[in-house]
């Protein structure tokens, strides 16, 4: 596979993900602001939390058809762009992917209907059930693509069958309960109520701002508030699970995430600020804390974090193993008896995918000089100075994020949310913020996975589909003006959604029955 269509074909994916998920988040967090919302107008019966929920059900609605429409096209891809990935892993990464749409989606999707036009065909308890089942559909679906996800950072319940040529399912309990998707499904969540909170508390602001709406952009805020607060630390806390979860599964990652470039005496210290120099492979003017990576990453005062050095000669030696076990599927091919290469094979079928790191440069690994097998373990290092920027930049909104919403919380608590204009102005300014640390998450969680498009197991140049440059620049810049063209629907219905404001809502039609006879007159 030419190294420009695996770039083409990993920039296209990368910019339909990160665009994808400008809109998820926000989904998952805005149906559970809904269920608060009206579960407090039906336990008040007051009609102004009625009005605040039918408000920002609109601008859910919005954001949830453009979250579909873009979501779509990511189903396809594995299919036109990653052929190879989805023939080797497809009986894996398929399942949780098809239990997502039969599951979840088609809950949600259906309840989104019910719950936009049953206002004034259900009972007010009956209403704020179907809320739920749509906040319920969206989290599921969440947690199905995430398990799918989760998989190829950790894969786990699976194993190559060289019968077949293709991994295949051993355990699907294990795939479900993987540690990485676990932590990544409450992490993400977190971050998507994080998300919510801040569009409603920064729309809220604007309102006040503009002496507009002011009895429901104050309660909109204290609601915001509460839950951003509360979602804000279940981010840090959670993202703290999801770094132990590296320590045993993802030890490069985490190394790059940290430019460790060699193993420290336990416990390590963390690297607040540094420039990451891979040539030299050292980190200039490191500002460190000392024993705090130690702490965070394995609970102890006694346990190592893994260096990149130490972990390069660690893949050395499984590439090494992984060249036997290239060795012996080869043998199998021609021999399907060869008891001899069988045992070959159940030996180091574990490091199979480490040799396939040598086809990038080899067309039989099994000739592979030492000075090629080094190479090919250093590949196995992703781009540090990215991984630990990023990682930075996204820990510290994280942390400002919660002293936004600590802030709100406070004013709300003390009842002067509605005179502190400086915090109005801050809440504005700040609602792109959280949107920039969940695409900064995505790019540590993806790219840190690099070269691997399943962790251990699948290169990612073995992944893509046999397209030419031409077939991908097309259709790049197809994507490019298409989600262009959504992203200028999306502004300008949220902006004209927000322009227009709350406002009440009477019965749309009326209720069912016998149309009322009209007397005649002379």
């Amino acid at each position: 596979m030419e190294t420009g269509i695996v770039d083409l074909s990993r920039l296209q994916f990368a910019l339909t993900a990160l665009y994808h998920f400008l809109f998820v988040p926000l989904t998952l967090g805005m149906t559970f602001m809904l269920v608060i919302m009206e579960a407090v107008y039906v336990m008040t019966g007051r009609p102004i939390w009625r009005e605040i929920t039918r408000f920002w059900s609109k601008l859910f609605g919005i954001n949830f058809a453009i979250g579909v429409a873009t979501g779509l096209t990511m189903e396809f891809q594995f299919g036109t762009n990653w052929s190879y990935f989805s023939h080797y892993v497809g009986d894996i990464f398929g399942a949780p992917l098809a239990i997502e749409g039969l599951m979840a989606f088609f809950l949600e999707a259906t309840m989104v209907g019910v719950m936009f036009f049953g206002w004034d065909r259900l009972s007010k308890v009956a209403h704020l059930i179907v809320t739920f089942l749509v906040a319920l559909g969206s989290n599921l679906s969440a947690l199905w693509i995430l398990v799918a996800n989760g998989w190829m950072q950790n894969p786990v319940g699976a194993e190559f069958n060289p019968e077949s040529m293709r991994m295949e399912v051993t355990d699907f309990v294990a795939v479900l309960f993987n540690p990485i998707a676990q932590a990544k499904f409450v992490h993400t969540v977190s971050a998507g109520y994080v998300i919510a909170s801040a569009f409603v508390l920064g729309v809220s602001c604007l309102y006040l701002l503009r002496g507009r709406h002011v009895a429901i952009a104050s309660r909109s805020m204290t609601v915001a508030a509460a839950f951003g607060l509360a979602a804000s630390l279940s981010v840090v806390v959670l993202g703290d699970e999801s770094g132990y979860a590296l320590t045993d599964n993802q030890k490069m990652k985490l190394a790059a995430i940290e430019a460790a470039w060699h193993t420290e005496p336990a416990p390590a210290g963390i690297t607040l600020f540094g420039v990451p120099d891979f040539e030299n492979r050292t980190t200039r003017y490191a500002v460190e804390i000392p024993w705090m990576l130690g702490l965070i990453a394995t609970r102890s005062f006694d346990g190592q974090v893994a260096g990149m050095s130490e972990l390069v000669l660690k893949a050395e030696e499984r590439i090494a193993s992984g060249v036997q076990a290239y060795d012996a599927v080869e043998r199998l091919k021609l021999a399907p008896q060869d008891t001899q290469a069988r045992a070959q094979f159940e030996q180091h079928k574990r490091d199979l995918g480490y040799g396939l790191l040598l086809k990038r440069t080899l067309d039989d690994p099994r000739k592979a000089t030492p000075q090629q097998i080094t190479a090919a373990a250093w590949d196995t290092v992703p781009s540090v100075p990215l991984m630990f920027w990023s990682f930075r930049l996204m820990a510290f909104i994280g942390f400002a994020m919660i002293a936004l919403f600590a802030t709100a919380f406070v004013l709300c608590s003390l009842r002067r949310h509605t005179r502190a204009r400086w915090f109005w102005k801050l809440a504005v300014l700040a609602l792109p913020l959280p949107w920039l640390a969940a695409e900064l998450g995505w790019i540590v969680a993806e790219m840190g996975r690099q070269p691997w498009a399943i962790d251990g197991v699948l290169p990612t140049f073995l992944a893509p589909s046999s397209l030419s440059r031409a077939q991908l620049w097309v259709t790049l810049f197809g994507f490019t003006a298409l989600y262009g063209g959504l992203a200028v629907i999306e502004v300008r219905l949220m902006v004209a959604a927000i322009r227009g404001g709350p406002h009440r809502h009477e019965p749309d039609t009326p209720p069912p029955g016998r149309i009322p006879a009209t007397p005649l007159t002379a």
